[in-house]
């Protein structure tokens, strides 16, 4: 799901007025936002985020003792 930030959408508050952060959607759009403001804050740095995600995942499976096999 991809999901984009609308910036024409804006909401004028005044100093006074309490605003706690909160987005009304679901996790996975949060998720998306950030993702966005993630990819953004790396091109500033000349990065592609992209390029710097773990590709390759690995599982280590130690033996098991003979300990901990037997029960008793």
């Amino acid at each position: 799901m991809e999901f984009k930030v609308n910036r024409k959408k804006c909401v004028l508050k005044k100093l006074h007025e309490e605003d706690n952060g909160y987005v009304d959607a679901d996790p996975a759009e949060r998720v998306s936002m950030v993702w966005e403001l993630t990819k953004q804050a790396w091109a500033f740095a000349g990065v592609n985020a992209e390029q710097r995600l773990q590709r390759n995942v690995a599982k280590l499976i130690r033996p098991q003792d003979n300990k901990s096999k037997a029960k008793g």
